[in-house]
C-alpha cells in the first residue's frame, strides 16, 4: 500500500532534501506531495477528504514559517487527524518548540540536521518513538529537569539523546540471550552484525549488494524479535552472541 505523505516548505531546496530523507527512512512506498504555501497545503489535504480521514496523508511535515501564514496553524487544524505531523524547521527554541508541541506535532526536527540524523530520526516512527532532533531531545530534558538537578544523563531505554555521545545499553535490556535470537535468519543476523559494528543502512546494503530498503525491512524484523527498540540495545545482544 502506498503511504501518502505531504511536505509543506516554502524553499525548493529544502523540499528536495526533506523529500530525499523521506524517502531514505522508509521502505514503504511513497506518494509524497510537496506544496510551498499553506494554502495549497489546505487543498491537498482537502482533496483526500479532509484532516480526519484514513485515507488522507500519512505523514506530513511542515515549516513553521511560511508565506501566507505560520505553519503552527495549519497544525491546529489537523489537531485529532491520525496523520503523523512533524515539525521541520531552523527554530530550536522554547518559544516555537513548544507551542508546536501544543498545537499537535507529533515531533520535532531541524532541517540543519545531517541527512543521516535526519533518516534516524525519522524512522524513529516505525519504533513507536517520537522523531525528535537530538538538540531539541536535549531541550526538553533540561526543560523538565530541575536546574539544581545531580542525576546522570537520562537513559530512556531508547539509546542515548545525544548524537555525538556514545551509545548506551538501556538499563532495562536483557544481557541474556533472548528465545527470540535463535528465530533470526542468517540474513537478519548478517544485517545485525555490520548494525553492531556501526555501519549505515547505505553502507550495510553496498556491504550484502542488496537495497537499502530490504536493510530496512530486516532492521524492522530484527527489532520486533528481539523486542528492542535501538541500536544500541541490539548491539548488546549481538555482543552476548559473539556477533561484534
Amino acid at each position: 500500500m502506498t503511504v501518502k505523505v505531504l511536505i509543506v516548505e516554502d524553499n525548493p531546496v529544502a523540499r528536495s532534501f526533506l523529500c530525499r530523507v523521506v524517502r531514505e527512512s522508509f521502505s514503504d512506498a511513497m506518494e509524497i506531495t510537496e506544496v510551498g504555501d499553506l494554502e495549497n497545503a489546505r487543498r491537498q489535504v482537502a482533496r483526500l477528504g479532509g484532516p480526519m480521514t484514513e485515507a488522507g496523508f500519512k505523514l506530513i511535515l511542515v515549516d513553521l514559517e511560511l508565506p501566507d501564514g505560520n505553519g503552527m496553524e495549519f497544525l491546529t487544524e489537523l489537531n485529532g487527524s491520525p496523520s503523523i505531523k512533524i515539525v521541520t524547521t531552523l527554530y530550536s527554541d522554547d518559544d516555537h518548540l513548544f507551542p508546536a508541541l501544543q498545537c499537535g506535532a507529533d515531533g520535532y526536527l531541524l532541517k540543519e540536521d545531517r541527512f543521516e540524523v535526519l533518516v534516524e530520526e525519522l524512522q524513529r516512527i516505525v519504533r513507536g518513538q517520537p522523531p525528535l532532533s537530538p538538540a531539541i531531545a536535549r531541550r526538553l530534558l533540561s526543560h523538565f529537569r530541575p536546574a539544581d538537578s545531580s542525576h546522570a544523563p537520562l537513559n530512556s531505554g531508547f539509546g542515548t539523546l545525544s548524537s555525538h555521545a556514545p551509545f548506551a545499553p538501556s538499563r532495562n535490556v536483557a544481557l541474556d540471550p533472548a528465545p527470540e535470537w535463535e528465530r533470526l535468519t542468517p540474513r537478519e543476523s548478517e544485517v545485525l552484525t555490520y548494525l553492531s559494528k556501526g555501519f549505515t543502512i547505505k553502507e550495510i546494503a553496498n556491504l550484502m549488494g542488496i537495497k537499502w530498503f530490504t536493510v530496512n525491512d530486516h532492521i524492522k524484523s530484527i527489532y520486533k524479535k528481539l523486542n528492542v527498540s535501538s541500536r544500541a540495545e541490539a548491539a548488546v545482544l549481538a555482543s552476548k552472541q559473539g556477533l561484534v
